[in-house]
């Protein structure tokens, strides 16, 4: 664990493109197991996973990630053979068919050996981001294919123009909406919304050097949190202006204050995550009279899949609803041409020579690999686990240390077994 492994020589072109997301069910038949691999490793019995299956089976039994994820992969196909860069795109989920170790042996049996991998996650966090590496290495480790097989992460991409700009335009879209409305700027509220975390997990989100000069300085600490206050700044700062134009070029608006609420609490109730709830943060308007609109903004995300369509467009729309406020959802950038044209552009930093990263916001461009243990200690579910100072960041070095791993060893042999299980139930989903 202390050796880090001989790369490929830089001279070696990336061959292929690993497109990486979370995953979903297909059908009613696939939501238990799909919440069991989910969830693996930490003893929910199935009792709970039927309630929190309730979520699909009431948007008709599937999550809507995986068409959504087919819609933008063939734009991205094509936008990358417009760009003229030659690489076939490959697409694996961390939860559900196809299974990211499935495609990666796929990968390997058509001859590929350095892979470019892009997530759906923007910001730094174990599972937005290591967590992904992790699966990498597993894929590895399973396939065997550790030295013969180097995969790289596309590095965190919430401050590119192309994932911002589509953003900055839809709340720019509901401002005006709630204007025509009657709603004063004075009078409505912008809530951009994300996941919650563990307060553990965002404080250790970023690499371990960060110190409190860091630009990740916040109440709780880490990158996660700095991250989306920094792409919602600059969201809103583009909106105003003087002179009659806003920073984008566009007409300057009286801009809504502004706020950063979390969603998708799914933790123990003992254990602190971040807050407020968006329910809650409503609840708090009304009581306060602080507004009669929100506008609500899903800046931690990139499609408009279940966290989305049901945490936003079904509970905090009823929730407004029932206290009274006017409620309006921007989209996310999803299959937007600039996220699109956005995603090639990270590419381009790794297949074109001296091709310069791209961000907008002010908290700066993330390497691909930020620091000494990035994100790694905020899950007790991390694996493997390395003392201080230990290399294990890059997807090679982890997957050389699960290979010593005894109990990793056996979580890969059972999550094989699983997927191998559902595969055979008819569960595949053709790439």
């Amino acid at each position: 664990m202390t050796e880090n492994p001989a790369p490929l020589p830089q001279d070696v072109p990336y061959d292929a493109i690993l497109f990486a997301s979370f995953g979903g069910p297909e059908q009613q038949e696939d939501v238990v197991p799909f919440l069991r691999n989910v969830t693996r490793g930490r003893g929910i019995p199935d009792e709970r996973l039927e309630v929190v299956g309730e979520h699909y089976r009431k948007l008709g039994g599937r999550s809507p990630i995986n068409d959504q994820n087919r819609d933008l992969i063939a734009r991205f196909e094509r936008a990358l053979a417009a760009a003229g860069i030659d690489l076939p795109v490959y697409w694996g989920n961390r939860n559900w068919a196809p299974f990211t170790s499935d495609v990666v042996g796929r990968i390997g049996a058509d001859g590929h050996r350095r892979v470019l991998a892009v997530a759906t996650s923007p910001y730094s966090s174990y599972s937005s981001c290591r967590q992904y590496r992790e699966d990498y290495a597993k894929a590895l480790v399973a396939n065997d294919l550790v030295g013969e097989m180097e995969i790289q992460k596309i590095r965190a991409y919430f401050d590119h123009p192309g994932f911002l700009e589509p953003v900055r335009d839809g709340v720019r879209a509901a401002i005006t909406q709630m204007r025509d409305a009657g709603h004063d700027a004075s009078r409505t509220r912008v809530l951009f919304s994300t996941h919650s975390i563990p307060h553990v997990m965002s404080s250790a989100s970023g690499p371990a050097e960060k110190d409190a000069a860091d630009p990740s300085a916040d109440d709780v600490g880490g990158w996660y949190v700095a991250q989306h206050l920094a792409a919602c700044r600059w969201v809103m700062e583009q909106l105003g202006g003087t002179d009659g134009a806003s920073a984008d070029g566009g007409p300057a608006i009286a801009a809504p204050d502004w706020e950063l609420v979390y969603q998708s609490r799914s933790g123990a109730p003992h254990v602190p995550w971040l807050e407020p709830d968006i329910n809650d943060r409503m609840h708090e308007i009304r009581e306060h009279d602080e507004a009669d609109a929100v506008i609500v903004v899903p800046i931690g995300f990139v499609t408009d899949h279940v966290e989305v369509v049901w945490d936003l467009d079904t509970e905090a729309a009823e929730t407004a609803e029932e206290l009274g406020l006017a409620f309006t959802r921007v989209a996310t950038s999803g299959t937007d041409e600039r996220f699109v044209e956005g995603l090639v552009d990270l590419v381009r930093e790794h297949v074109e020579p001296g091709h310069s990263p791209r961000a907008v916001t002010d908290f700066g461009v993330v390497e691909d690999t930020c620091g000494a243990l990035c994100c790694l200690n905020g899950s007790t579910h991390a694996r493997p686990v390395p003392v201080e100072g230990t290399p294990l960041d890059t997807v090679e070095q982890i997957a050389h240390a699960m290979q010593d791993d005894e109990q990793m060893l056996a979580l890969i042999a059972e999550e094989q077994a699983a997927h191998a299980e559902q595969s055979r139930a008819g569960s595949e989903v053709p790439a």
